[in-house]
Order: C-alpha cells, then sequence, then structure tokens
C-alpha cells in the first residue's frame, strides 16, 4: 500500500511543479520565438543591404571608369583645340610666343 501513495504523491508533485512553471515555460518559448523572428528579420535586412551596397558600388566603379573615359576624351579634344589655337594665335603674332601671349593676356583683361 506504501508504492500507491508514493506513487500519488509523485503525480500529485508533478502535477504542482507543472502548473507552477507552465506560465513560465509559455513565456520564455514565447521570448525565444519572438527573439527568433526578430533574428530571421535582421538577417534578412542584412542580406538586402549587402546586396544593396554590392550594387552601389558596381554601379560607382561603372561611373569612375566612364568618367575617366570621359576626361580622357576631355583631354586628347582639349589638347587639339589648344595647339591649334596657339598656331592660330601664333600666326597673328608672326610667330613670336611672346607677342601671342602678350595678346592673349591683354584680351582676357579687356585691354
Amino acid at each position: 500500500m506504501n508504492r500507491p501513495r508514493s506513487v500519488l504523491g509523485v503525480a500529485v508533485g508533478v502535477w504542482l511543479a507543472t502548473s507552477h512553471f507552465r506560465p513560465a515555460l509559455d513565456e520564455e518559448q514565447d521570448r525565444v520565438a519572438a527573439c527568433t523572428a526578430a533574428r530571421d528579420n535582421l538577417e534578412g535586412l542584412a542580406q538586402e543591404q549587402g546586396r544593396a551596397l554590392g550594387e552601389l558600388t558596381l554601379a560607382a566603379n561603372e561611373r569612375h571608369s566612364r568618367a575617366e573615359q570621359a576626361v580622357s576624351k576631355a583631354k586628347t579634344s582639349a589638347g587639339i583645340d589648344y595647339a591649334a589655337a596657339n598656331r592660330l594665335q601664333q600666326e597673328r603674332t608672326g610667330g613670336d610666343q611672346c607677342a601671342a601671349a602678350a595678346s592673349i593676356i591683354d584680351k582676357e583683361l579687356g585691354l
């Protein structure tokens, strides 16, 4: 007869412990679920930001490359125009570089 009482006592003890700790366990499970959802959300956002940063980097590199090409073309074009302008100015001043420079400076100053 002693055994059924001890089994009954254990069963009542388990029932009491379960009813006492169940709300705390449920609350912790809810917190774990919320933390897991937040972590997954942040992980998704981090991946999205990583993709966006990669795309921005590629776009910046492409713009940089196009800008370098444009500068190179502009330098080439400006060099040709500058040489032609120098020739014209020297022709007008009889080939004297000092007279050409003086003429350009006077023109810029409005003299």
